[in-house]
């Protein structure tokens, strides 16, 4: 086996046409290298902090892909069921609930269900961090999941104007297996995966703009000992912004850049992880659909 082969074997030779592999190698070598620079210079409670914000962020925003899924798969096989069934008064009723939640904008809707959050952990009924995550990521499922409900009702009504869904139903097939299966499952699992990484995408930036604000102006009963450790909490810590601060200095003191890089590394680890995540998770979906040539 001739060199040639052997990389053609691997898929070296076409990585850099797969735009979203190579971002994706791209981001998770990024992260590892920022791990082991915070390794060696960033203190250990610090480096402890980021590490747990950053699989707190990325726990929430997997479970925000999950649960969009589940509530956009259900809601759009629903809109368009119902839509051709005799049930005229359950497809207005389900329209005007999806209807009434497009109309409120995603972040205002996240923010309402923090602070639902913020009164449970002030009552003392939600203690459990994990129970918190996940509550953060239903509530952002909640306002992103109907972005994929679109795209799965697009695809059934697409679908449905080709001929063999019609050859299916006379062969006695039901039309929920028709559906679930043979159109969305499979014929559409790249536009759903494209659209799901897109999710994962904005989850993170909603999480991190809320953690931020809510951090930020949060009263002494509720403080971010109460929060899960997230980015957005994070990078409102007080080191965080002092870290941030210090890159003034280099307006006056060029010669302070070494410095930057060991002694304010918190604030800018933070930073520095979610600008990478956003900028690789939008390259990683927009080589995707341009490779599975989704436009």
């Amino acid at each position: 086996m001739d060199i040639n082969t052997s990389i053609r074997k691997f898929g070296f030779q076409d990585l850099f046409n797969r735009k979203d592999l190579l971002w994706l190698i791209i981001w998770i070598a990024g992260l590892g290298l920022l791990w082991i620079w915070n390794a060696l210079f960033l203190n250990a409670p610090a480096f402890a902090r980021l590490q747990t914000a950053f699989l707190n962020s990325l726990l929430t925003g997997m479970m925000v892909v999950v649960f969009s899924l589940v509530l956009g798969w259900i809601t759009g096989v629903s809109l368009h069921l119902l839509e051709r069934s005799e049930l005229k008064t359950g497809f207005a009723i389900l329209s005007f609930v999806t209807d009434m939640l497009r109309s409120i904008p995603q972040i205002i809707a996240v923010l309402i269900g923090y602070v639902i959050l913020t009164m449970l952990l002030y009552k003392g009924i939600i203690q459990s961090s994990f129970i918190q995550l996940i509550w953060i990521a239903g509530t952002i499922s909640i306002a992103v999941f109907l972005e994929v409900a679109d795209t799965i009702k697009q695809r059934i009504d697409y679908y449905r104007t080709l001929d063999f869904v019609d050859a299916m139903l006379c062969c006695g097939i039901k039309i929920r297996r028709i559906i679930n299966i043979e159109i969305l499952w499979k014929n559409s699992k790249s536009h759903l995966l494209h659209k799901l990484i897109a999710i994962f995408g904005v989850s993170i930036f909603l999480q991190c703009s809320i953690d931020f604000i809510i951090s930020v102006g949060l009263s002494t009963d509720v403080s971010l000992i109460n929060f899960p450790m997230t980015l957005g909490n994070l990078l409102a810590n007080v080191d965080s912004k002092q870290d941030i601060l210090a890159l003034s200095n280099l307006f006056t003191d060029l010669g302070y850049l070494p410095e930057i890089f060991k002694r304010h590394l918190q604030g800018l680890s933070v930073a520095s992880c979610i600008v990478f995540s956003l900028l690789c998770i939008y390259m990683i979906a927009n080589g995707f659909v341009r490779r599975k040539k989704l436009i």
